[in-house]
Parts: structure tokens; C-alpha cells; sequence
């Protein structure tokens, strides 16, 4: 901490993010306009495409406003956040960020951590033993559904955001239940108005469904393969580092994954704003080599390789019988997390 902020990496990076947001804007109202003049035609699947991007462009700043990257005020940051995730993107902020602090707390924590809660996916081998039915089958096969079913991930995000705001009171919950109400309205009104109805069903499938894509694809790399932890083990620094990978490229990638790229830092420092991230590496990295804790860093396709066959490598039981006896407590999700050669330091 005290090698960051005599870098000054934790201060307020406003004209950035101005810019950033600015742009953001620009390109999504340049999206809804090309719409609007293209009219009823099948090329709107390009537009949806278009619009899926910027959509998740949008959610990234939300995600920098809920982690307070961008002012230093607490209702300045929510502001930002309502206007991304309520009003542009059709997300509860109020949600999410409960939920994504809970994983900042206790990333890759059994029973802590919400991001490795069985759902669609399970994460540990115990989860996977208590499937039944369907749910079994899906995780049998859940390395090579696991890009399809992202396709109903932006579905599952909207649903989730009605969902837990239908069960809160509140001023605060009231304003945000209305940037949702006015996101909702104005979408089926511009898509309805323009389309055929055979075409806007087709417009809202692409685009909801390459937006969940997208968000799925630049979340998954960041934990999922990474050593999952019974309990709160060792210290804060290890915790974080151990259980986050860091996925290796340039200035591309950082716009591509809306620096969720730098995870490890990211974990380390929640509240540094996004563009400081790439001068923070050399730092965070020179400071765990010096001390033999594990930095994970691979290119993008290597992680998604690492999440598939983990994800593999929990179902294998369900696939194969005679492997279901086999001891599935945390101790062996480490131990296939250390197979994957994730982290030299992963503990059980």
C-alpha cells in the first residue's frame, strides 16, 4: 500500500473517466440513432451485435462506480452507477454491488462467496454430487455448454435485478425500480416502433444474448479454475492474489475487458481507478515474486482453456460412476486447482 500511494495510484483519474464516459455515450447514442434510420431490416442484427458491445462498455464504468474508482464521494459514484446500470443497461446497480462485494470479500469461498454459488454451473465437486435430474445432466456437460448457456446470461442478470428489487423498500430501492421502469419502457418502444414483431424478437434475442456473452466472457477468466477456499485462509494479500488471474495482452485487451484483465490488482485495490491498473502490475508482481506467493498471468485463451477443464474436471464424476466415491471436500478442489498449476502457493 505504501509503494501505491507514493505512485499516486490511487488517486481520482476524473478527466479519464470523463473522456471514457463520454465516448461511451457518444458510440451508444451513434448505436440507438443507426437504428433508428435503418428501420425494419435484418441488418439490425449487426446493430444489436454493435449495441450488445457498448452495453457491457456501459456495465464496466457501473462496475468502476460501485467499487468508487471514479470521484471520491460515495452518492457521486452512485450516481454514475444508477445512469450505467439502471438507466443504459436495464441492471440494478443496488443489487450487483451487495453481490459483488460479498466476492471482494471472500473471492472463491465456499459458502461466502456468491459468484461460485451452484447454478447454472457448479464450481466444487460437492456441489456437483448433490445434482439431480436435468441439473446433473447439464453439469456432466457443463465444459461444453458453458459458452452456449453465457448466451442466457444477460437474460438471467435482468431477471435477477427485477427479482431482488421487487423484494426491497425503500427511497432507495423506489429510484432505482424507476430507472429500471424507464430503461424497459424505452427499449420495447424504440424496438417495437421501428421492427416487425418478427424481427424485433429476433433484434432482442441477438442482442441480449451477445451482451451475456460478452459480460460472461470478460468475468469467467477472472477466478473461475483458480483455487477455491474451504474458509478464510492465510492473509488478505494471499487470499486475493491466489484465487485471481490476471489475463496478459495490451491496450486492446484493457478496452476488450474493461481492465477486469488486471484482477489481481483490481483485488489488491478495489477503489484504483481502472486506467492506473497497467502501472500497478510491475509493482504487485515484483512484490509477490519477492516473497514466493503464486501470480497467475495467461493470455485469454489460456484461461478460458483453464475454466473449461475445470469445469470438466468437476463433472467427471457425474460422467464416470465409479469416480463418485472419490473424496470431493475442498481439500480436492485445491489439489486439481494446483494440477492446473494455477498457483505454486495454493494451500488447502
Amino acid at each position: 500500500m505504501r509503494r501505491i500511494r507514493r505512485a499516486s495510484l490511487l488517486n481520482r483519474r476524473l478527466g479519464w473517466y470523463s473522456a471514457r464516459i463520454a465516448v461511451n455515450l457518444g458510440l451508444l447514442g451513434a448505436g440507438w440513432t443507426a437504428f433508428v434510420l435503418l428501420g425494419n431490416s435484418w441488418w439490425q442484427l449487426g446493430t444489436a451485435a454493435f449495441l450488445a458491445v457498448m452495453f457491457t462498455q456501459a456495465a464496466f464504468i457501473g462496475h468502476d462506480a460501485g467499487h468508487r474508482q471514479i470521484v471520491a464521494g460515495r452518492r457521486g459514484n452512485a450516481a454514475v452507477g444508477l445512469l450505467h446500470g439502471n438507466m443504459l443497461v436495464g441492471l440494478s446497480y443496488g443489487w450487483w454491488v451487495a453481490k459483488h462485494n460479498r466476492h471482494h470479500s471472500h473471492p472463491n469461498q465456499v459458502g461466502r462467496d456468491p459468484d461460485i454459488a451452484a447454478g447454472a454451473f457448479v464450481f466444487t465437486p460437492a456441489d456437483a454430487r448433490r445434482r439431480r435430474g436435468l441439473a446433473r445432466w447439464l453439469t456432466c456437460h457443463q465444459a461444453y455448454l458453458f459458452f452456449p448457456i453465457l448466451l442466457l446470461e444477460g437474460l438471467n442478470l435482468h431477471v435477477a435485478s427485477v427479482r431482488e428489487l421487487a423484494g426491497r423498500r425503500g427511497r432507495a430501492a423506489a429510484v432505482e425500480a424507476a430507472l429500471l421502469l424507464v430503461h424497459l419502457t424505452a427499449y420495447v418502444t424504440v424496438v417495437a416502433l421501428v421492427l416487425s414483431p418478427v424481427k424485433a424478437v429476433a433484434f432482442v434475442l441477438v442482442h441480449q444474448a451477445l451482451f451475456g456473452l460478452y459480460m460472461g466472457c470478460t468475468f469467467a477468466p477472472n477466478h473461475k479454475g483458480m483455487p477455491i477456499l474451504a474458509r478464510d485462509e492465510s492473509d488478505f494479500l494471499r487470499r486475493q492474489v491466489l484465487t485471481s488471474r490476471n489475463i496478459r495482452g495490451g491496450r486492446v485487451t484493457d478496452v476488450v475487458f474493461g481492465g477486469l484483465n488486471y484482477q489481481i490488482e483490481h483485488h489488491l485495490f478495489p477503489s484504483m481507478p481502472r486506467p492506473n491498473l497497467r502501472r500497478a502490475q510491475p509493482l504487485v508482481r515484483a512484490f509477490c515474486d519477492a516473497r514466493g506467493i503464486g501470480y497467475q498471468e495467461v493470455s485469454a485463451l489460456s484461461s478460458y482453456r483453464e475454466v473449461l477443464r475445470w469445469l470438466h474436471d468437476v463433472g467427471a464424476p457425474l460422467r464416470d460412476p465409479a469416480q463418485e466415491k472419490r473424496l470431493i471436500t475442498a481439500r480436492d478442489v485445491v489439489a486439481v486447482a494446483s494440477r492446473l498449476r494455477v498457483s505454486q502457493g495454493a494451500r488447502e
